[in-house]
């Protein structure tokens, strides 16, 4: 194996030493699964990214406080159907105290707990649920729940998203396992360390924690902070990669094997980042938009997400239609700096804008680009060499029904 290979059905609990289970506590109406636990049986190595929204949920408050205080952890503990946000010291309190339950429960310590809460915002944890809950995932726990939990953290999502990867280093395969949710309230801008957007990511490999941040936060760049599909941030928006280095193997930094883990981490980030838009809240387009020979990095990101995130622009994609006026207006009002009559627009690589004006393509054309499941806008600024892409999505009637009577 000279690289690293995607794992069918692979999930959190396919590296070595990864157990998860993911049970129904009581949190959702509808009697789904809604708790799940994720445990490492040594001691893990572990990195974190959290929302940078001011309003940060208490759980995510806690894991902030696990990064910057403790060099190891053990377990996860997930709930859905309650984000326990905006809920003050009591909140605060419910969150560590879900830790210690979780900890007891374990025989570890409650340092060695993150913990995680996703759904609706504003109502107070029902700790008896929590305490049943951890009480069910325990003894639920085994080498391949990670399926069950991916289903269990779900909200709107209308499918699991787990995924694994397999790579050799050091002449011994080693993987990553990962987890994700999130259909809605998706536009993340998370920060390392410091429908809401949750991924747990596994590793058997022995790396620092230093390290992994560093790879985390530059690989977050690249994915999750690289999606948006309302443009709403969550309160909650969380990653956090453990590492138990059951393995053996040990990446160091400044080394092709610590490259390569940050290729095949990048790798499985981009995958649950992509399947997240896909799965969207009533998205049936799936949009890559791209800025290319921008001025400035920042003047090709504003771009981007200006046309990735126009309602104008979502909703007619949802309807088939290949109104250009809408995505040169979003660039327009995007902060950027450029010059109008140089911008060439690109459905799929047919040209649509040309020197900003109609490029003279046949509308029926456009039509068969913009009805098809995924699709790309390149816009070629031609005024610098800086490029930056983001995947989004379109809005739909589903969309604004699901949104109008959100409950879990």
């Amino acid at each position: 194996m000279s690289n690293f290979k995607r794992i069918p059905n692979g999930s959190v609990t396919t590296p070595r030493g990864f157990r998860a289970a993911g049970v129904t506590a009581g949190f959702k109406r509808s009697g789904a699964p809604d708790f799940a636990m994720l445990v490492s049986d040594e001691p893990a190595n572990f990195a974190g990214a959290f929302t940078s929204c001011t309003f940060a949920a208490a759980p995510v408050q806690v894991c902030r406080k696990r990064v910057l205080t403790t060099d190891t952890i053990r377990a996860a503990v997930i709930n859905s159907g309650n984000a326990n946000a905006c809920t003050g010291e009591t909140g605060l309190a419910n969150a560590e105290a879900t830790c210690v339950l979780a900890a007891n429960k374990l025989g570890i310590n409650p340092s060695d707990v993150v913990v995680s809460s996703t759904g609706r915002i504003g109502t107070q944890l029902p700790m008896d649920t929590i305490k049943r809950g951890i009480e069910l995932a325990v003894a639920a726990l085994s080498d391949d729940g990670g399926k069950r939990a991916a289903e269990a953290i779900m909200t709107t999502d209308t499918v699991p998203k787990s995924a694994a990867i397999e790579l050799e280093l050091d002449g011994i395969v080693c993987s990553i396992g990962a987890m994700t949710k999130g259909a809605g309230m998706i536009d993340p801008s998370l920060k390392v360390p410091h429908a809401t957007m949750l991924c747990y990511i596994t590793t058997d490999v022995k790396i620092s924690n230093a390290l992994l941040a560093e790879m985390l936060g530059e690989n977050v760049a690249d994915s999750f902070n690289r999606i948006t599909i309302d443009g709403d941030m969550s309160t909650n928006d969380t990653v956090i990669v453990m590492a138990n280095g059951l393995s053996g193997v040990e990446v160091l930094p400044d080394t092709p094997e610590a490259e390569l883990f940050r290729k095949a981490l990048l790798e499985i980030m981009q995958q649950l980042a992509r399947e997240m838009v896909m799965d969207g809240e009533g998205v049936t387009k799936f949009v890559n938009v791209e800025i290319l020979n921008a001025r400035t990095r920042e003047d090709a990101k504003l771009c981007a997400e200006s046309v990735a995130n126009s309602l104008l622009c979502k909703t007619a994609w949802f309807g088939g239609d290949p109104n250009w006026g809408r995505v040169v207006a979003a660039l327009g009002y995007s902060g950027a700096k450029f010059r109008p009559e140089k911008v060439d627009v690109f459905y799929d690589g047919i040209p649509v804008v040309k020197e900003g004006g109609d490029a003279g393509t046949p509308e029926e054309d456009l039509v068969d680009i913009v009805r098809k499941r995924e699709f790309s806008v390149t816009v070629d600024l031609h005024d610098g060499d800086e490029s930056y892409w983001v995947w989004t999505n379109d809005i739909s009637y589903e969309y604004v029904k699901i949104n109008a009577d959100y409950h879990t």
